[in-house]
């Protein structure tokens, strides 16, 4: 009886596992970025049969456009072999499918060391990255952290950020989503991760311990989103490790 029953519960559980396929694992330091842009500017990314689909409450509420400054630390392949980590700056738009409710992030652009681009969604940039980022601790205990990130692309593509905040204390959260390509929108990469993070700019939460933050980004490709733009959030996540895994053939 026993053994017939572990029978059954692997012909259950066994399909979930067979529809996937690990592709890797990855640890960051991040800071996330959300924006209320120009829906046009915004509109011109989204491939047909989508649309942009703001959140309605929380710290994004409204934010139509985000970016995200991705620092890997480490990175391995799908057999746990290190890789060399990369550096850049991804765009992304809270879309989902016409006829569904689910909302769900669809990466648009954004500029990467030459070793991950286009990379997977086959839309990112090569480019050169510098960032410095500076954290202090006060006699009082009080944590200032101060990052500047300048990216560079050809033909005239750039993004230069820096943003100044009062660190607190981070919650962490577990998250499991799909993540899919404005290039090719059936495309989706699953993300399983890990992460401490905590919002020290909402403009609908009324948190604000953000001292210093400026956006500007150049060329025809990125330039556009960013004019007239207003920052909606601001998130730092100190830490945040994560597994891929694609959707079996």
């Amino acid at each position: 009886m026993r053994t017939l029953l572990s029978i059954v519960l692997a012909l259950f559980v066994a399909p979930t596992f067979a529809q996937e396929k690990f592709s890797g694992s990855n640890v960051d330091t991040r800071i996330g970025m959300a924006f209320k842009v120009n829906d046009a500017a915004v509109g011109k990314l989204v491939p047909e049969g989508w649309d942009i689909s703001p959140p309605t409450s929380g710290p994004n509420q409204g934010a139509n456009l985000n970016i995200t400054l991705v620092n890997m630390q480490t990175n391995h392949d799908a057999d746990g072999k290190p890789t060399t980590p990369y550096r850049g700056v991804a765009v992304t738009i809270p879309v989902k499918r016409k006829g569904t409710d689910a909302t769900v992030p669809m990466v648009a652009g954004g500029i990467f060391t030459a070793n991950y681009a286009p990379g997977a969604y086959g839309v990112f940039l090569p480019g050169r990255v510098n960032i410095d980022r500076k954290t202090s601790i006060g006699l009082d205990g009080k944590t200032t952290v101060d990052e500047t990130w300048e990216v560079r692309a050809e033909g005239g593509h750039s993004v230069d950020i820096h943003v100044q905040f009062v660190a607190g204390v981070p919650t962490n959260s577990k998250v499991d989503v799909r993540v899919y390509s404005a290039a090719k929108p059936d495309y989706f990469r699953i993300y399983r991760f890990e992460q401490a993070s905590e919002v020290v700019r909402s403009v609908p939460s009324g948190i604000d311990r953000v001292s210093r933050v400026s956006v500007k980004a150049a060329g025809d490709k990125l330039g556009p989103l960013f004019n007239g733009s207003q920052i909606i959030s601001v998130t730092s996540i100190p830490w945040y490790s994560r597994q891929v895994y694609l959707p079996a053939l």
